[in-house]
């Protein structure tokens, strides 16, 4: 079935506008050829998109992309791989049913209503159209964002990875802290982020309870971490990290939004 776009809002619905809207966002950088695992925030583009940007434009072309976002519906599935078409004002996304297909099942069902009204999967694809050619995703939602979970989701995405002997790249779809002041947000993100440019995963966990860190889509980033470091990452950098506040010029209550690149 073709998936009608649902983030509209989020982005711009005209072609046109979508593509200069996401060409202003992109700079002139060397690709991470090597890259294995993103975190890519999911915001509307005008508060997310220079750090998103940053990100696609590091990323090499891949085969397939493995885009994990969270549920923030709590609809269908814990853990669901959607295999529709997607369909957004630049064109329609194929999903790498093969891939699917190597998916052991034991914790990521196929469900489409999971997906319906999110847009933390849908708000990435418009970027990959504009940066890469010739690819098929693997969209991912999850609501069940514990840990242990997370490792699975990982594992599984992993094993897939390595049946397909295809170029992999997993993005983790990802905000930050919340509405908190920018000073605040800062100090809580860089916690997390430290954690995460380290590859440990428990420890991130740690911190998010200790601070309440209100990151969206950490189970996301687990399952990326996890997945990517068993396929041999080994180094990450951050490419960009800012605010709300540098769109609106408000600091007082900010989304907090990180670009990372691993591999």
């Amino acid at each position: 079935m073709l998936r009608s776009p649902t983030a509209i809002g989020f982005y711009q619905g005209n072609p046109d506008d979508l593509e200069k809207s996401i060409k202003q966002s992109i700079p002139d950088i060397s690709k991470h050829e090597n890259a294995l695992g993103a975190v890519v925030p999911h915001a509307g583009y005008i508060y997310s998109g220079r750090t998103a940007g940053r990100v696609y434009a590091a990323l090499p072309h891949a085969d397939t992309y493995v885009i994990l976002g969270p549920n923030h519906t709590g609809m269908g599935s814990q853990v669901a791989v959607s295999t529709d078409v997607w369909a957004t004002p630049l064109g329609d996304v194929y999903v790498d049913q093969d891939f699917v297909n190597m998916l052991p099942g034991n914790v990521i069902d196929c469900d489409e209503i999971a997906h319906l009204g999110e847009h933390s999967i849908e708000v990435q694809l418009p970027f990959l159209q504009y940066t890469q050619k010739d690819f098929k995703i693997v969209p991912i939602c999850i609501s069940n964002q514990y840990e242990e979970t997370a490792l699975k989701i990982g594992e599984e995405i992993m094993e897939a990875a390595q049946k397909s002997r295809k170029k992999v790249i997993i993005i983790a779809s990802s905000d930050f802290t919340h509405y908190q002041p920018a000073n605040i947000a800062h100090e809580k993100d860089m916690s997390v982020i430290n954690a995460i440019l380290d590859f440990d995963i428990h420890k991130m966990y740690s911190i998010l309870y200790e601070l309440n860190a209100t990151v969206c889509g950490y189970g996301a980033i687990a399952a990326m971490l996890y997945a990517a470091k068993k396929l041999g990452a080994s180094t990450s950098e951050l490419l960009d990290y800012s605010t709300s506040g540098d769109a609106t010029g408000d600091n007082s209550s900010v989304v907090g939004y990180a670009g990372i690149i691993v591999e």
